[in-house]
Formats: C-alpha cells, sequence, structure tokens
C-alpha cells in the first residue's frame, strides 16, 4: 500500500488528479482490504492518506441519478452492491455507501452506514441507526435503534469513533469527536458522549474521570453534574459508569445481568 498511499498524498497535495490511484483505494476500502483507522500494537492508528483519497473521490464523481425500484437518489457516491456475497442482510430503506465495508453477518436495519466506515461481523445496526464516515465498528456489536455514531474526515489526522468488539450502544445514544468506546462496553439509553464529555467512574468512593474513551466493561447511563456559570449553577449532562460487565461469563449472558441489575433502559 505504501506506492498507493504516496500517490494520494502526491495528488492531495499538488491538486493534480490520480483518479487510479483514488479508485483503487475506494475499491479497496469498499472490499475490506484497506481501512481508513487500524489497531496497531494495541492502538488506534488513523490511515490520513485514506481520508485524503475519500475526499478526492467527491472531487473525481460527477453527480448522477440513482434509481433502485420506485426509489430515486441523486448523489457523486453509488450505493454498495454484492450483499450476498459477503452473507449481509440489508433491509429496505437502509443505505451502505460505496468505500463503506459491512464483515459477514452484518445486519443492517433501515439504518445508514457512510463511506469509508467498517462494521465488523455479526454486528447488528437497528432502525435508523447510523455509522458516520469512517467510524470502526467492531465484530457483535449492536447499534439499537436510533444510535448515531458520527463520522470524520477532517481534520485529516482526527480518529474516528471506534466501538469495539462486543458492545451494545442502547437507543438514541450519541457518541461523536472520536470518542473510543473499549471491548464489551454497554451504553444506556440517550447516553450523549462527545470528545469533551465526562464520563464518571461513579462505582468506587471518589468519582474518576475520563474523557474521550469509555473503559471496557463499562455500563453507562446518561447523567449531569453541576456547574457553575456567571449566570448560575446549572447541570451538564456527563456520562456515569456504574458497573461493570463480568468478564468471566459469557457475553450475551452478562450483558443481560447488567440490564436487569442497573435498570438499563436499551
Amino acid at each position: 500500500m505504501r506506492d498507493l498511499a504516496a500517490r494520494v498524498e502526491s495528488a492531495y497535495e499538488s491538486g493534480e488528479m490520480d483518479a487510479e490511484a483514488v479508485e483503487e483505494t475506494l475499491s479497496c476500502l469498499d472490499s475490506g482490504r484497506l481501512r481508513s483507522a487500524e489497531k496497531v500494537g494495541g492502538e488506534w492508528v488513523v490511515n490520513s492518506w485514506v481520508k485524503q483519497a475519500i475526499l478526492l473521490y467527491f472531487r473525481l464523481k460527477e453527480l448522477e441519478t440513482i434509481e433502485i425500484g420506485p426509489f430515486e437518489y441523486r448523489d457523486r457516491i453509488p450505493l454498495k452492491h454484492d450483499h450476498a456475497l459477503r452473507r449481509v442482510r440489508v433491509v429496505p430503506p437502509a443505505v451502505a455507501r460505496y468505500g463503506s465495508f459491512l464483515s459477514e453477518g452484518v445486519v443492517m436495519m433501515p439504518s445508514y452506514v457512510n463511506i469509508g466506515a467498517w462494521v465488523g461481523p455479526g454486528t447488528m445496526v437497528d432502525t435508523w441507526a447510523t455509522v458516520g464516515s469512517c467510524a470502526q465498528i467492531g465484530a457483535r456489536v449492536h447499534l439499537a435503534g436510533g444510535v448515531g455514531i458520527g463520522g470524520v474526515l477532517e481534520p485529516l489526522q482526527a480518529r474516528p469513533v471506534v466501538v469495539e468488539d462486543d458492545c451494545f450502544i442502547g437507543s438514541r445514544c450519541i457518541v461523536t469527536e472520536g470518542v473510543l468506546v473499549r471491548e464489551r462496553a454497554v451504553l444506556g439509553a440517550n447516553v450523549v458522549l462527545t470528545g469533551s464529555t465526562p464520563l464518571l467512574d461513579v462505582t468506587g468512593r471518589h468519582p474518576v474521570e475520563h474523557r474521550g474513551e469509555v473503559p471496557s466493561n463499562a455500563i453507562v447511563v446518561p447523567g449531569t453534574r453541576a456547574k457553575q456559570y456567571p449566570a448560575g449553577e446549572f447541570q451538564v449532562a456527563t456520562g456515569l459508569i456504574i458497573g461493570w460487565r463480568s468478564a468471566s461469563t459469557d457475553a450475551k449472558v452478562s450483558l443481560n445481568d447488567a440490564l436487569r441489575t442497573h435498570g438499563i433502559p436499551t
């Protein structure tokens, strides 16, 4: 990929389009041979040149009308095809854009997966959930109804939202600004996390604050805390870590126990 990356970077910096390199990069994204971000040595690394290729692709393509049965779209980016080859289920009117990748066993209820995103095997993208550009979703994740996973193309070096394996993201959750949700975490309904949202672990005698990352196995619910402003004291949104999934039990059993024990709506 080094030669391909060098060609894309040169085209992006010089403004001279290398259509072949851009098309090849998008083809690799679409087939899963390439990712916009990947885990290297336990840390998530952004492939900035891949984002450059996506931005160049927008310049390269012209607006076209796409007709699918009774539906008509008009866009620069085509839709994904050949879902049967990867044993993916896509329920109408779900949309996955070309340049995203759906692993084997993914189920898309009427939902949306944007360009550059990667969705792991066995993951459920539930009704009206959205997976933003370049977001990375792990294996066996459940994105419940109305979940909003933010996307990012610029700045180029910015990490996208990452949801690691075996996580449960409850209904109407919003996760944006490069937040990293570590494996097996549970977010209850309506949790909102941005890069600057305080996430408070309240399972001990004193709160422990996290920002930008949800620890492995954490069980999170919406919360608030008081903050002083010139006009007075007001409540601002936080996430509260109120418990932990057991690492020693089966994921499904552990999840059900967590929801029952802590009364988390999903």
